[in-house]
């Protein structure tokens, strides 16, 4: 694989790697997302999505070096959220109205004993687990922020191979 292809695929294996462990941490400890933590991870299905499409063969360098350059904006965008996040469970700011139980309201008898039925919601403020007094959505604002420094510097160096 050249190295024009390469860049790409280290952006979709880095994607793929955080919706993994995003979805280990879900399903394999018990760690129900709240709705900022189901945010943090649109940004990465888009990036691994462009980064897939720059993996094509049909794709001209300079159009995998705007590809790369795009998920480095959605990089920076998931660094923001993440970064917002962080302030939400470190009280700094208040959140969401769907991060503090006021997220959708029942409508019939029938949704309000299906609300009552499951577990609520969690909740953006509360952290459900940290390593060395850091959040997930702590580590999240350094990994994206590496993220977005890499796909930066990948978008450049394809549009000089170009």
């Amino acid at each position: 694989m050249s190295s024009t292809r390469q860049l790409p695929a280290f952006i979709l294996l880095a994607c793929l790697g955080a919706l993994a462990s995003a979805l280990t941490a879900q399903y394999g400890f018990g760690l129900r997302p709240c709705v900022l933590c189901l945010y943090q991870r649109v940004p990465y299905a888009l990036a691994g999505l462009l980064a897939a499409i720059a993996l094509l063969p049909a794709v001209p360098l300079r159009g995998r070096a705007v590809l790369a350059g795009l998920c480095a904006c959605a990089f920076l965008i998931n660094s923001g959220i993440a970064v917002f996040h962080v302030g939400v469970e470190n009280h700094w700011w208040a959140g969401l109205a769907a991060c503090s139980g006021g997220g959708p309201q029942a409508q019939t008898v029938a949704d309000l004993k299906a609300m009552l039925a499951g577990p609520p919601p969690p909740r953006c403020d509360q952290i459900p687990w940290a390593l060395f007094g850091i959040s997930m959505a702590g580590y999240n604002v350094f990994a994206s922020l590496a993220l977005a420094l890499f796909a930066g510097w990948a978008a450049t160096r394809l549009k000089r191979a170009a």
